[in-house]
């Protein structure tokens, strides 16, 4: 879920990348917004931004797992950061695929930062199923890929929940159809509804019944905690940076980078050793999806995060869960 304070961008760089051709064959001058982490590391791993996530709120293990690597966290296209709809002259910005984001972070670390291989591509729900795309697309480029919380391929479930908060944002009266920009209007209540009908998908029914809202955060009442968390937090969001971030994790599929889009061969061709890591409660995201993905894998292993806090729990929302997944990516990586 994205946070309630105040942005803090520091160690934030950009890399401009001139004339970058997405995989529709358009073309446009990008910018990829990115952290370095212990620089001066031989070994490098990178981590890519998840849905509601920017550089500096992703979670990074560089005080655990990563402490020895040389840490790269980079921004998807789309999240407001690197380009995006909302610093993109209004009509210009392109669909996005996984495949775009991919490819420019390719660029960022050999051409700019002068990565010639990656330990390990980590990363949380988008960012974890960008983790996948890096395996297929450059398969002798990485040696490890961690998906947490992800998937190879996006279940109908999962495109079905995204309409949900897409349609309350995409028929709310301050979107006005798109053009919001320039009426110089800010689709609050759009950006508003859009939180709440999330809400109740990022974690468990579980969390809910034992009152964690209450208990663990410190809300008063439910409605105080949606309100906090889910309405007013993605005021920071632009609404149609949001919406080019959903309709790319809908369309996620490494099938797509196959001639016969067979997601199944695609998973075999993976080179790399994959630790899948989801949570037993992620409604989107369940573990009987990659309990199905992790049988086609040559060297993948799937390690459970048994939690009540849903899909946020793989993304740092606990100690406890984040220590866990730690101290598994720490012994995967030896």
């Amino acid at each position: 879920m994205p946070s309630e304070e105040e942005y803090d961008m520091t160690g934030i760089s950009h890399y401009a990348i001139p004339n970058f051709r997405f995989h529709d064959g358009s073309t446009l001058d990008i910018e990829v917004a990115y952290r370095s982490f212990n620089s001066s590391a031989s070994k490098v791993a990178f981590i890519p931004t998840c849905y509601g996530g920017r550089v500096n709120t992703t979670l990074n293990f560089t005080s655990g797992a990563l402490k020895d690597y040389h840490v790269v966290v980079a921004a998807m296209l789309g999240n407001g950061e690197s380009t995006s709809p909302s610093n993109t002259p209004e009509g210009r910005f392109p669909k996005l695929d996984y495949q775009d984001c991919v490819n420019a972070h390719y660029q960022l670390l050999t051409t700019h930062l002068g990565v010639r291989q990656l330990e390990a591509v980590i990363g949380f729900s988008m960012g974890g199923q960008q983790a996948y795309y890096w395996a297929c697309m450059y398969p002798d480029f990485m040696k490890v890929s961690v998906p947490i919380c992800g998937s190879a391929r996006t279940s109908p479930h999962n495109w079905a929940f995204l309409e949900g908060p897409k349609s309350a944002l995409l028929n709310s009266v301050d979107y006005a159809d798109g053009v919001y920009r320039s009426k110089g209007i800010k689709p609050v209540r759009g950006l508003h509804s859009f939180g709440r009908a999330y809400c109740a998908w990022a974690m468990s029914a579980t969390w809910f019944r034992e009152r964690v809202w209450q208990k663990t955060l410190g809300y008063e009442t439910l409605d105080e905690f949606m309100k906090v968390q889910w309405e007013e937090s993605f005021e920071s969001w632009d609404a149609e940076d949001l919406l080019v971030l959903a309709r790319m994790w809908q369309a996620g599929d490494v099938g797509a980078l196959r001639k016969d889009g067979d997601y199944t061969k695609a998973l075999e061709a993976i080179k790399a050793r994959v630790l899948i890591m989801p949570a037993r409660t992620d409604q989107y995201f369940p573990p009987e999806d990659s309990e199905i993905e992790v049988k086609h894998l040559e060297h993948g292993k799937l390690d459970v995060i048994e939690t009540i806090w849903g899909h946020i729990g793989g993304g740092g929302a606990n100690d406890e869960d984040t220590q866990w997944m730690d101290k598994r990516i720490a012994d995967f990586m030896q």
